[in-house]
């Protein structure tokens, strides 16, 4: 097995040792390359590389931006997709301040563990005929990206800017960070008029929306170790969730906010709409409103198509579990 390791050195919860003990944990198992991201883009520049050279096995070493980059890199878009062509399998090990992707496969937070979980996956593949690491989920598309597990159009996309514009300047994003910058946002963009509405098969149009997620999986982001869930039927092996406020009011939204952090949450409202398992979703908006991807900000959008695209990936990662939102 040919693998290549590609470990952004920059990420918030990566190493030296972990970095020395998955390439050494890999070498003894494949033919190992070990690449360090050095700019932005850089990730997807590699991962294209990999696949062009038939390598067997991506693995990833940081957080879910990396992870991202990694993806749209070497896996082509439905319309341009080679039945030919060869996409290597991806592995994640968690390096990131959020790690939502890794930890919404199963894979465990600490970078240690995660790195024994999958040499146990691997060997385990290589011991049996029919491969127990072989899991192929679906993904969703934002325009012409892939996005693993959301993309958020209004506030969710805002924080995500904000948080871009701290890091720029030297401070880590970490839970604490995104709540408060949450919560300003929030207030920020409270007196806006709602300017969203959402076009989605079978359905009416959704008029009159303040800001908009649209889920891959679920939890789909977490405060701390703590999951949130805005669409728990949504899996990785459904459609998207949709998850669209028509209130920016204090006591509704706390009202939200306290089902989304539910261990049994199952969130609903007269002022949310939510559906579960839809093949596609376009939101227009008035006037251009800032689009997020996997946590990164991607800019300013007056339309924005969604897509679920089913058993596109495959991973290195447990089975899914039915009982799991995963």
């Amino acid at each position: 097995m040919r693998t290549l390791l590609i470990v952004n050195p920059n990420a918030t919860s990566t190493t030296p040792a972990t970095r020395d003990l998955l390439a050494h944990a890999l070498e003894s198992r494949t033919q190992l390359i070990v690449a360090h991201t050095q700019h932005r883009g850089h990730a997807a520049e590699l991962a294209q590389w990999a696949a062009t050279n038939e390598m067997d096995l991506i693995v990833v070493h940081g957080g879910d931006g990396t992870v991202n980059e990694t993806i749209n890199g070497f896996l082509p878009l439905p319309q341009v997709a080679d039945e030919q062509a060869w996409i290597p399998r991806l592995g994640v090990i968690p390096g990131g301040s959020a790690n939502v992707f890794a930890r919404s496969l199963g894979i465990k937070p600490d970078p240690v563990a995660a790195t024994n979980q999958l040499i146990d996956l691997m060997s385990l593949d290589t011991a049996s005929s029919a491969p127990i690491i072989q899991r192929r989920i679906g993904l969703g598309l934002a325009e012409d990206r892939w996005f693993t597990f959301s993309a958020g159009v209004g506030l969710d996309a805002d924080v995500c800017e904000a948080i871009d514009h701290s890091r720029a300047n030297g401070h880590p994003a970490t839970p604490a960070r995104y709540l408060r910058t949450t919560v300003r946002q929030f207030f920020r963009s409270k007196r806006r008029e709602p300017t969203l509405t959402l076009d989605i098969p079978d359905h009416e149009p959704v008029t009159d929306v303040h800001y908009a997620f649209v889920t891959n999986t679920s939890p789909w982001t977490y405060l701390d170790s703590r999951p949130v869930r805005t669409n728990p039927g949504t899996r990785f092996e459904s459609g998207l969730g949709v998850f669209a406020m028509r209130t920016m009011g204090v006591l509704p939204t706390l009202w939200v906010a306290r089902q989304l952090l539910s261990a049994d949450g199952n969130p609903k409202a007269r002022s949310l709409f939510r559906t579960d398992d839809v093949p596609s979703v376009r939101i227009t908006a008035d006037q251009p409103i800032g689009l997020q991807i996997d946590g990164d900000f991607i800019g300013r959008r007056s339309v924005v198509e969604f897509t679920a695209v089913p058993e596109v990936l495959e991973v290195v990662a447990p089975r899914s579990d039915p009982g799991r939102h995963n």
